[in-house]
């Protein structure tokens, strides 16, 4: 398995460039990582998001933070050029995660629900620990908890869901120190248990976008969930359960 599974069809990347913007739970993700990066990345000025997909991410980074050189890496190289068009001042190229091609090359490094679709995550860990300088910080997210394993997890391509502490010891293991980490759609795990619970759409079981599609107002009401959420996150608290984990990990100054 490469960087990130292959088995999308054609129509996969135009409908979720065309989903992200209007699916509360990428606005509310680009919020938590744009406030994490904002207290724990200040002395960026290479910045590599991996698995940058469509670029919805890499182009909330480099609106936010527009002193930083921006660069993407996908190993499916269909979405690259929405994620040109998004984002046409970064530097996008088709990578592996497991074998960055980097050598301290980056102050800060993201990789935003891409190490579940891996199977040898800790080559990617190892590899992304490598293409960090010395102080570097790597920003992570994935999908917690693997008794909330369904088939939007299978649609979705993914390898694992991951424990509680799962991703920290990997990270420690692949030569980081955490800095933080903390769960994210927590206020809303009681509605992602129920719809793994309900039964399927006809043809929903295949397809891993078939939940984002939501009416407004729904939308609108998770988005506000999302945002008392984020003002909890941004006092402090960290929540010990919820659908992603969040952590962000620092490379040894003198590594």
């Amino acid at each position: 398995m490469g960087a990130r599974s292959g088995g999308y069809d054609a129509a996969f990347f135009p409908k979720l460039a065309a989903l992200e913007a209007g699916n509360f739970w990428f606005r509310a993700r680009n919020r938590l990582l744009l406030r994490l990066l904002a207290r724990h990345a200040g002395h960026v000025r290479d910045y590599l998001e991996v698995g940058c997909g469509t670029g919805f991410v890499l182009a909330a980074v480099a609106e936010r933070f527009p002193g930083w050189r921006i660069s993407g890496s996908e190993f499916l190289a269909d979405s690259l050029p929405y994620a040109r068009a998004r984002v046409p001042r970064a530097s996008l190229l088709q990578l592996d995660a497991r074998a960055l091609p980097f050598d301290a090359g980056f102050d800060a490094i993201g990789a935003y629900d891409v190490l579940e679709h891996i199977d040898d995550d800790g080559a990617a860990l190892r590899s992304i620990h490598q293409a960090l300088r010395a102080g570097g910080i790597a920003a992570l997210s994935v999908p917690q908890h693997p008794w909330l394993w369904s088939e939007q997890d299978v649609a979705a391509h993914h390898v694992r869901r991951y424990a509680r502490g799962e991703l920290e010891a990997k990270l420690r293991a692949a030569g980081f120190s955490i800095t933080w980490s903390g769960s994210f759609t927590g206020v809303l795990l009681p509605l992602m248990v129920l719809s793994r619970l309900r039964p399927r759409r006809p043809g929903a079981a295949h397809d891993p976008l078939a939940e984002l599609a939501l009416p407004r107002p729904v939308d609108a009401l998770l988005d506000l969930a999302m945002r008392i959420e984020g003002a909890l996150v941004a006092c402090g608290i960290r929540l010990p359960l919820g659908g992603s984990r969040v952590v962000i990990a620092r490379k040894a100054v003198h590594a």
